[in-house]
């Protein structure tokens, strides 16, 4: 709790509105559902009425890979969007391992238990490499089915942080038990506003968590609570049979498979 309370001390809002954005200079604004500039200046009020429109680098004015400036706002909403879901799970993992709270039964089938550890990165350490591998394969398709798999993408005017239901009838990851699908769309905008402040005050979260952890009396508040860790967050597989890849070949895999379904969704859009 006290890691918690710490935590929320450290919260502020910073740039980006929800947007739905296009695809290609060739898309126009009446074929697509799109919001502009102003619209992210009018949203970033209701995020944080105190900051209001913060963009420091000016992201919002950029056009990424030759496309439109709305084709780029939906890459960096939906960034942020999957940026801020991760560290909600990685604040709430870390204060969980921090605590040495574990699942009951066995890790591994031959009954290897899980690892109790006093910080949640060397919990990552000690889990073998198959598990590793895993959880790996499983973001990856997570990823890829995102991509693929939606009927509109999020840089032509699809749903920011839309998770397309599986094939098979299986439920959607963003709403398996379907307690949205009676909210009202005044409802909906408004927890949309709350998961992005939410995301945004876990990724300062646990960057203030990785940062104490590596640099003690970096964050004072939190320096009686976290303990060093002596590995490198740079290197997530660094105890890994290939710890001298390890940093580059995931990010490179993932990367590679959105810029092939970014290719084919543009490659559609023009047609």
């Amino acid at each position: 709790m006290k890691l918690l309370i710490g935590a929320l001390l450290a919260g502020v809002a910073t740039a980006f509105a929800p947007s739905s954005p296009v695809a290609h200079r060739a898309a126009t604004k009446s074929s697509l559902s799109m919001e502009t500039k102003a619209d992210l200046s009018t949203l970033a009020v209701k995020l944080n009425p105190l900051v209001g429109y913060y963009d420091p680098l000016g992201l919002s004015d950029q056009e990424f890979w030759g496309l439109s400036n709305e084709a780029t706002i939906g890459w960096i909403r939906e960034s942020e969007v999957k940026h801020g879901r991760i560290a909600m799970f990685a604040f709430v993992g870390y204060i969980v391992h921090a605590n040495h709270i574990t699942w009951p039964w066995p890790m591994m089938l031959d009954g290897t238990p899980f690892p109790k550890v006093d910080t949640a990165p060397e919990a990552w350490d000690a889990i073998p490499d198959s598990a590793k591998l895993q959880i790996f394969t499983a973001i990856g398709f997570f990823e890829f089915w995102r991509e693929a798999a939606c009927e509109k993408h999020y840089m032509s005017g699809g749903k920011i942080g839309e998770m397309p239901p599986f094939f098979g009838g299986h439920p959607s990851l963003y709403d398996p038990l379907k307690l949205n699908t009676k909210l009202s769309a005044e409802d909906k905008e408004r927890k949309l506003v709350v998961e992005v402040n939410n995301g945004r005050l876990a990724m300062l979260g646990i960057m203030g968590f990785l940062a104490e952890s590596k640099l003690e009396g970096s964050v004072p508040f939190l320096s009686r609570f976290i303990k060093h860790y002596d590995g490198d967050y740079m290197v997530p597989l660094a105890k890994s049979i290939i710890p001298d890849a390890s940093a580059l070949a995931f990010p490179a895999v993932t990367f590679s498979l959105f810029l092939f379904s970014l290719q084919k969704k543009v490659a559609a859009s023009t047609k």
